[in-house]
């Protein structure tokens, strides 16, 4: 996959999942805007220094604020003149049933993992138009489709988000661009090590933690950011061109499995 010529930016890319797509992107030539509210300037210049590119660029920005969204559009159209890809991973996780999450959690999680989407995707779809179409891929998760006890806020958002990308697609596909989702299962990020020490018991080790998550789905291991990365730059690229609407898993066979075994 060849991304010369190819302007992306990628929200929530200072690290984990949208590391990894920011990075896929650089060495395949892009011309890479990194966004993030903290961070941004410094995976920037780590991206520079692996890949050799020099056309990486941080912008501290918090999407979920409209001025700040547009403000990042601008930033990137200033220095590259364009938008081809947009990759809307910029997120938070919160725990808590519907009881115990206070109103301003909620809103925060809806405002980072929803709106901050609606967002960036009003102001970088008109610059995609002046180039005849663009990909958008929006990071959803598993958690569309299943839910774990106590995430009533993260569950909702992302169950939105795959709706939002239907919508997005279907609206947009007369205009050349191409909408689809991610839905990962538990992939090796600062996120996941976060909740592996929130969740860890005794003398458990995040490590443990994560091990122990890993062995839950049938590829007996957590995923990488890299190859959610591979996944992201393949819906973007041109041999995707047919794909649009979608929400593809990629989850090492996680919902694949009832939750109900039969004896042996």
């Amino acid at each position: 996959m060849d991304f010369q010529g190819k302007v992306a930016i990628v929200t929530g890319g200072a690290k984990g999942i949208g590391l990894g797509a920011a990075r896929r992107f650089a060495q395949g030539g892009a011309s890479v805007v990194i966004v993030s509210r903290g961070g941004a300037a410094d995976a920037a210049e780590l991206l520079r220094d692996e890949t050799g590119n020099k056309n990486v660029i941080g912008v501290a920005a918090d999407v979920s604020k409209s001025d700040q969204a547009r403000e990042m559009v601008r930033q990137a159209v200033e220095a590259f003149g364009a938008i081809d890809i947009l990759v809307n991973s910029a997120g938070v996780q919160r725990y808590g049933t519907v009881v115990d999450t206070e109103e301003d959690v909620w809103d925060e999680v809806m405002d980072i993992n929803v709106k901050g989407m609606y967002l960036t995707s009003k102001n970088a779809i008109p610059e995609m138009r002046k180039r005849g179409g663009g990909a958008i891929v929006n990071v959803s998760s598993v958690q569309a489709y299943i839910a774990l006890a106590g995430s009533a806020a993260y569950v909702t958002s992302k169950g939105a988000i795959n709706s939002l990308t239907r919508a997005m697609a279907l609206d947009h596909a007369p205009e050349g661009i191409r909408v689809n989702s991610i839905c990962p299962g538990s992939i090796d990020t600062p996120m996941l090590r976060w909740a592996a020490d929130l969740f860890k018991e005794g003398d458990q080790t995040q490590e443990d933690v994560i091990d122990s998550w890993g062995r839950m789905h049938p590829i007996g291991r957590v995923g990488t950011m890299e190859e959610c990365g591979e996944l992201i730059a393949f819906l973007c690229s041109d041999k995707a061109g047919f794909i649009t609407g979608g929400d593809y898993k990629i989850d090492g066979g996680l919902l694949t499995a009832a939750a109900v075994v039969l004896p042996k």
